[in-house]
């Protein structure tokens, strides 16, 4: 079975709807499993461009009359865009032409002060990082490299050729998702108690202004949603038939079904379950919450798992609520070995089974920084569950590989689930 996500004023519920069992498409072949992935594939980046012009409406409105309404609409907007986006992320690993775009759209974590204003307990400097708090919103002129630069201008080309990972520090993330949400929410002061980050409206309202600059705020919002719009459009058109992202997976059978497997492995294995999940717990660190400043982690980790799901499967539910099926990795995977397919779907459908936990609890009890708080047993345990789903998973998604006869085939690893001493150093 697939799960069934439904919507309701721009935010994600979730249930269960029981799907008759996937029937074996006749004589599937690598050529059919792979035209579908990537039609599937271009779907999902459809659905996520047209909820990011949704997003770029609700910024619109923001800026045009800023409110608490306006603000909760864009808020909800940003939140209802993360939900086909995140079930497209099984497509990068493996596919160079996703990975090296991705950091546009979905780098993080990121250093907010970069950006805007931030609480004096963030501090004034880091080590790491020249920017640290170089306050773009509040400076027409920073400094990189040790040259002043002109920021008068928060265009879209100066937000992605310019700011966007200056100083070749990974952290200085000024464009995507992340940037969007600091922007719509404001810091997350609240540690491992409860609440999100708390941006007032009239932090856009330039009649009665809070903490300055509600002009070049707007300015930077709006560039940050123009360019989320353009970049989500070149990945769509990478998938398109003759599309860069395409003819990757396309060229060759059994180097594109590698691929959906390394996707389906490396985040489910190094990349979900180690870096965005274990380390966490480790740490019990509120900052090592994938959206941090809007406490949707819950949400957008089950959707990545979803997307995982989905790529086996060949199954993807719209936006519109339409139903995308096709040739699979699973039928092509059943012709080998019914008992390993069994598996795979099984223990995939155990991981959604405890990704739905997390997020019922994330609904009902406490959000994902307080899950992972030190001293919280019960939503460690719920964190936890989810994760040795995850690791459990990718040892089959590892008997699939050997079952195709793909030869290597290389998966993320992760400090957190290898080394977990490394973290602590």
């Amino acid at each position: 079975m697939i799960r069934n996500t439904i919507f309701r004023a721009g935010v994600a519920l979730f249930g269960v709807t029981a799907v008759s069992v996937l029937p074996v498409h006749a004589e599937t072949t690598p050529k059919a499993v792979l035209d579908h992935y990537v039609a599937m594939a271009q779907a999902k980046y459809q659905d996520a461009l047209d909820t990011a012009k949704g997003l770029d409406k609700a910024v619109d409105a923001l800026i045009a009359t800023p409110s608490e309404e306006t603000l909760k609409a864009a808020r909800t907007a940003w939140l209802a865009a993360r939900v086909p986006y995140q079930q497209s992320e099984v497509y990068r690993f493996g596919n160079p032409v996703v990975d090296d775009w991705e950091g546009k759209v979905n780098a993080w974590p990121l250093d907010e002060g970069l950006i805007d204003y931030v609480d004096a307990s963030y501090g004034t400097e880091s080590d790491s990082n020249a920017q640290y708090v170089a306050n773009v919103i509040a400076n027409k002129t920073i400094k990189i490299d040790g040259d002043e630069v002109d920021a008068s201008k928060l265009t879209p080309e100066f937000l992605a050729d310019t700011l966007h990972e200056t100083g070749e520090v990974d952290a200085n993330v000024a464009t995507g998702y992340h940037a969007i949400e600091f922007l719509l929410w404001g810091q997350d002061l609240n540690g491992n108690d409860k609440g999100a980050g708390n941006r007032p409206y009239t932090d856009y309202d330039t009649a009665n202004c809070t903490n300055g600059n509600c002009d070049r705020r707007a300015e930077y919002l709006k560039s940050a949603s123009t360019l989320l719009v353009s970049d989500l459009q070149e990945m769509v058109d990478a998938w398109a038939p003759q599309g860069e992202a395409t003819q990757h997976v396309e060229a060759d059978p059994q180097a594109g079904i590698s691929a959906i497997l390394t996707g389906m492995g490396s985040l489910s294995y190094g990349e979900l379950a180690g870096e965005r999940m274990k380390l966490g717990v480790l740490l019990h660190d509120p900052e090592e919450e994938h959206d941090c400043f809007s406490d949707n982690t819950y949400n957008s980790h089950y959707y990545d798992a979803l997307g995982i799901q989905s790529a086996y499967l060949g199954q993807y539910i719209r936006v519109d609520r339409t139903k995308m099926e096709g040739p699979s990795l699973s039928d092509l995977v059943v012709a080998k070995d019914a008992k390993l397919d069994a598996e795979m779907k099984a223990k995939l459908e155990k991981t959604m089974d405890a990704m739905s936990a997390m997020v019922k609890r994330g609904e009902t009890v406490e959000a994902y920084d307080q899950m992972i708080a030190e001293g919280n047993d019960e939503g460690n345990a719920t964190v936890q569950a989810a994760i040795d789903g995850l690791i459990d998973q990718t040892k089959t998604i590892e008997r699939v590989i050997a079952s195709l006869d793909l030869g290597a085939v290389e998966l993320e690893g992760s400090d957190s689930l290898d080394n977990p001493n490394a973290v602590f150093q």
